[in-house]
């Protein structure tokens, strides 16, 4: 009898490991969204979108949104991207650039003439080109360009500017990088590499005399508070991708890439929309504030 009962514990067990699925094929795909963006600008918004879209469509994929570089410092990401430690991030021109130098002249002040032109030219051959590139030279995929807004020239202290040399002397930040320098020198100010958590407070005790942002972004990290001047220079109309890392990319299933891909362009999309249609009323807003 012993024996018996031995049999039917076994074939219990048995079964019931049958009908339990293993640990393994419950595990989520973590996929990691790390942005410089602050928290409330359109940007970092447009990441929810990403992840309502992705985990509706794959509930197998959990997207773990870090804006405001709450992950990873700014400027930090695309190594980590490359180095398999993040799994996505926004990345800009002026980030490729500094791995395929050729691509540099996207960086130049007054390139594009807006908006509009900035779209047909990386939905065209060129952007299909670049796009290309990216993905053979750094591993890395763009999914979508976006729209980060037209930068303008913000000082602590009111002057009267009406060109570059003006502005000589002004110590205004800029992100790091050889070519983020060069348009600091263009617009006639003294560059000063710093990320864009630490602005906030480097205005507010003199730290640097200024900063250039799209004035949505200004609006969202509150710069108002701490600035006196807003200068409409318009010198750069600025792109941004929503890019993944390919190693990653590659892992995915065919299902799981469009799935990816199309909410990365719903997301695009939905940033585009609202912060074109905040830049027509910001520079009143912050005018009043």
């Amino acid at each position: 009898m012993p024996s018996v009962r031995l049999f039917g514990f076994l074939a219990c067990a048995l079964v019931a490991s049958l009908a339990t699925p293993p640990v393994i094929a419950q595990q989520k795909i973590v996929l990691r969204f790390s942005s410089a963006a602050p928290p409330a600008d359109f940007l970092a918004r447009s990441q929810q979108i990403f992840k309502t879209e992705v985990e509706k469509a794959v509930p197998t994929i959990d997207v773990q949104n870090f804006p405001g570089s709450q992950l990873f410092r700014q400027g930090t990401e695309v190594p980590a991207l490359q180095r398999g430690n993040l799994e996505m991030s926004t990345m800009t021109t002026f980030e490729v650039a500094q791995q395929i130098p050729e691509y540099g002249f996207f960086n130049r002040a007054y390139l594009f003439r807006d908006y509009e032109h900035a779209v047909k030219v990386f939905a065209s051959p060129i952007g299909k080109a670049y796009t290309d590139t990216v993905a053979a030279k750094m591993g890395i995929v763009i999914l979508a360009p976006t729209y980060l807004g037209t930068r303008q020239v913000n000082l602590r202290s009111a002057r009267n500017i009406t060109g570059p040399a003006d502005l000589a002397g002004t110590k205004m930040r800029m992100p790091a990088g050889p070519d983020w320098l060069l348009l600091g020198q263009a617009i006639g100010v003294t560059p000063t590499p710093m990320a864009m958590p630490e602005v906030y407070l480097a205005l507010q005790t003199g730290t640097i005399d200024g900063q250039e942002n799209p004035p949505t972004i200004m609006n969202a990290a509150k710069f108002h508070e701490v600035t006196k001047q807003l200068i409409i220079t318009a010198h750069l109309v600025q792109p941004i991708f929503i890019a993944i890392a390919k190693p990653f990319w590659d892992k995915l299933t065919a299902e799981q890439r469009t799935v990816v891909q199309s909410a990365a362009i719903a997301s695009a999309k939905w940033n585009d929309e609202q912060r074109l249609n905040d830049e027509k009323t910001v520079i009143d807003g912050l005018e009043a504030k």
